[in-house]
C-alpha cells in the first residue's frame, strides 16, 4: 500500500514538472505566433502603436512596460508616450512630473490619477521621466464625458474656449458603423431610450475622438507613439484607431489586443476572438492588481 502511494506520488509530482505554466501569448494578425523579439522589430515600423488592455491585469501592464523598454532601445529613443489614463488638463502637472519639479507626493495631490497608479502606470511615467521622453495625457476631462452621457453631445457646445481645449473639435462623427458601439447599443437593451442610449455612445465617442485629436497634435515624423488605452478603445480598430483614421487614412498604425484563455497553451481562442495586427492572450486566471 505505501509503495502505490509513493508510485501515486511521484507520478503526480512528474506530471506537474512536465507542465509549462504559459504567462501570455502574441500572435500576429494571421494567428501565428510571434517573438516578444519579432514584436518590437515590426512595432518600429510604425507611426502609432495601441497598445490594449485590462486595466486589472498585472501580466498586461508588465508586457507594457517591457515591450516599451524594447522599443525605446530599437528606435535609439524615438519614441512618444501617451495613455487613457491622464486627462487633457492634468497635462501641466504630469510635465512638471517628468521634468522633476514635482515630485511623486505633489503629482499624487494635484492631478487626477488612477487608483491602480501606482502599480500600473507610475513604472511607464517614471521610464518616460528617466529616459526625457515626452508623456502626453490623451483622453478627455471625465466631468465632460459624464455630462455627454447625461445631457449629449450638444452640450458640450455651452463650455467656455478655455474648456473646449481639453476635449475633440467639436462637433464629432457619432456613427454606428464604427467597431463596438453597435456592441455597446446592445448591451443597453431593445427597451432602452433612444436618446439615453445615443448620449451613451456619444460619451464613449468624445473620448475616443479627444484621444485621437491628442495623438494627431502630439506625433512627431521619424517617432513611434505607444498609446496605452482599455482594450475596448482600440478593438476590432475601432475607437481611436478609426477616429485618426478619418482625418489621416495614411498613418501606418497598429492595434494590439488583449484576449483571456481559459486554455493553459494559450492557445487562440475559439469564441469571441477578433484579431488585430497583434494580438495578447493571457492567463484568465492570472493575477489581477484589483
Amino acid at each position: 500500500m505505501k509503495n502505490i502511494f509513493i508510485m501515486v506520488l511521484l507520478a503526480g509530482l512528474c506530471s506537474l514538472k512536465g507542465q509549462d505554466f504559459k504567462a501570455y501569448q502574441f500572435y500576429d494578425k494571421k494567428g501565428k505566433e510571434i517573438t516578444t523579439e519579432k514584436l518590437v522589430r515590426e512595432l518600429a515600423g510604425y507611426d502609432v502603436v495601441f497598445f490594449g488592455e485590462n486595466h486589472n491585469s498585472s501580466i498586461n501592464h508588465w508586457l507594457q512596460l517591457k515591450i516599451t523598454e524594447a522599443l525605446y532601445e530599437k528606435k535609439k529613443g524615438q519614441l512618444i508616450l501617451g495613455a487613457e489614463m491622464f486627462e487633457r488638463d492634468n497635462q501641466t502637472q504630469l510635465d512638471q512630473y517628468l521634468s522633476g519639479k514635482f515630485d511623486a507626493k505633489t503629482l499624487r495631490d494635484s492631478a487626477r490619477l488612477w487608483n491602480n497608479y501606482a502599480t500600473d502606470y507610475k513604472p511607464l511615467v517614471d521610464f518616460a521621466k528617466n529616459k526625457k521622453l515626452n508623456f502626453i495625457a490623451t483622453n478627455i476631462p471625465r466631468k465632460y464625458a459624464s455630462q455627454t452621457a447625461k445631457e449629449g453631445l450638444q452640450s458640450l457646445n455651452t463650455l467656455n474656449e478655455k474648456e473646449k481645449t481639453y476635449i475633440a473639435r467639436l462637433p464629432i462623427q457619432v456613427t454606428l458603423d464604427t467597431p463596438g458601439y453597435p456592441e455597446m447599443k446592445a448591451m443597453m437593451g431593445d427597451h432602452a431610450e433612444g436618446t439615453k442610449v445615443m448620449n451613451f455612445i456619444s460619451a464613449q465617442a468624445i473620448k475616443d475622438a479627444t484621444m485621437a485629436e491628442s495623438i494627431l497634435k502630439n506625433q512627431q515624423e521619424g517617432k513611434t507613439f505607444i498609446h496605452y488605452n482599455g482594450n475596448y478603445h482600440s478593438k476590432e480598430f475601432g475607437g481611436i484607431y478609426w477616429y485618426i483614421r478619418q482625418k489621416n487614412p495614411t498613418l501606418k498604425m497598429a492595434v494590439i489586443s488583449v484576449f483571456e484563455s481559459e486554455d493553459p497553451e494559450l492557445n487562440i481562442p475559439a469564441k469571441d476572438y477578433i484579431p488585430t495586427d497583434f494580438n495578447l492572450i493571457i492567463p484568465a486566471d492570472m493575477t489581477k492588481t484589483f
